[in-house]
């Protein structure tokens, strides 16, 4: 049974790196952003329709792909637009734009599923072939963190990032905020829709449900990724999306761990909430214990003394 389980996991990593491409995308908006962006858990599912269907319609694989990620920044340019000309909050835009990719996924395949087999087609990553999928996925990872490494270098890049640290301040600066934080969105979807188109040619199949929870996977694998190697990050902006990466990989380790020791699958969404929750808190938590701290009691009396 543990052979079985060590054979598991090469899945389970190739898996973590297609939803770390993902993780990167809600990173953009989560950390970099400081936007709630929910449009993720549609747009995921608008990238493997897009891919599978023109896969399936005889298209290359890599038009397939390269399709599948303009129309996810399409998704985000729609939630920019609820966010910022029509001025409402983050979160009921995301959700709005999700409903609408809902209606949008099902008439983009024609049905609720369509079939993507690696057998008849001629797919980039698939469970056949799981190292040399490994492989690439590999390659997508560096590319991916490279191009957004200097990307974020440049003095639009640096905008963004500011837009996200102090919006009043950015504002201040006479940096665009409105079209910052459209970008933001619009390049943190296309990045998921880049995993969507990935994961369907992987699973070999698009699902009108395949969205479901996948903000709650982006938020666990950048949480459990800063909480393990936020260490190795420091400063680095491109080792702080590597550990994202990292992030999502545990996360399916664990994933394939707690159906090895035979734990109900039902349950899985239920702990990967609770350990976000539990994760967020937990600089809450560092905060408060300092302030109760008994070393800071000291200063805090004589402060009071000094104003009396």
């Amino acid at each position: 049974m543990f052979i079985n389980y060590l054979q598991s996991l090469p899945a389970a990593i190739a898996q973590g790196m297609i939803w770390g491409i993902m993780a990167i995308g809600v990173y953009i908006t989560y950390r970099i952003l400081d936007v709630a962006d929910l449009t993720v858990d549609g747009s995921i599912c608008t990238g493997a329709a897009v891919c599978a269907v023109m896969i399936i319609g005889g298209q290359p694989m890599w038009l397939a792909i390269l399709a599948a990620i303009l129309v996810g920044m399409l998704t985000g340019l729609v939630t920019g637009i609820f966010h910022v000309f029509m001025g409402i909050p983050a979160i009921l835009a995301g959700i709005l734009t999700q409903l609408v990719l809902w209606t949008a996924n099902l008439k983009i395949m024609g049905a609720a599923n369509r079939a993507l087999p690696a057998m008849k087609f001629n797919l980039l990553v698939a469970r056949l072939d799981l190292y040399k999928s490994i492989f690439i996925l590999i390659l997508f990872v560096f590319a991916v963190v490279a191009l957004l490494y200097l990307f974020f270098g440049t003095e639009f890049g640096a905008s963004i990032r500011a837009t996200g640290a102090n919006l009043n301040m950015s504002r201040a600066q006479g940096i665009n905020t409105n079209l910052t934080k459209i970008f933001g969105l619009v390049l943190s979807n296309g990045l998921v829709a880049l995993s969507g188109a990935l994961l369907a040619q992987y699973q070999g199949n698009s699902d009108i449900n395949m969205g479901k929870g996948a903000i709650v996977i982006g938020l666990a694998a950048v949480i459990i990724g800063e909480a393990l190697f936020g260490w190795m990050a420091r400063n680095n902006f491109a080792i702080k999306l590597f550990t994202v990466v990292l992030g999502s990989i545990v996360y399916y380790i664990v994933y394939t761990t707690v159906i090895y020791l035979g734990l109900d699958a039902d349950y899985l969404k239920m702990l990967s909430a609770i350990l976000v929750a539990i994760f967020l808190a937990v600089p809450y938590w560092k905060k408060n214990l300092k302030k109760s701290s008994p070393k800071n009691k000291p200063i805090k009396e004589k402060k009071a003394k000094e104003v009396a």
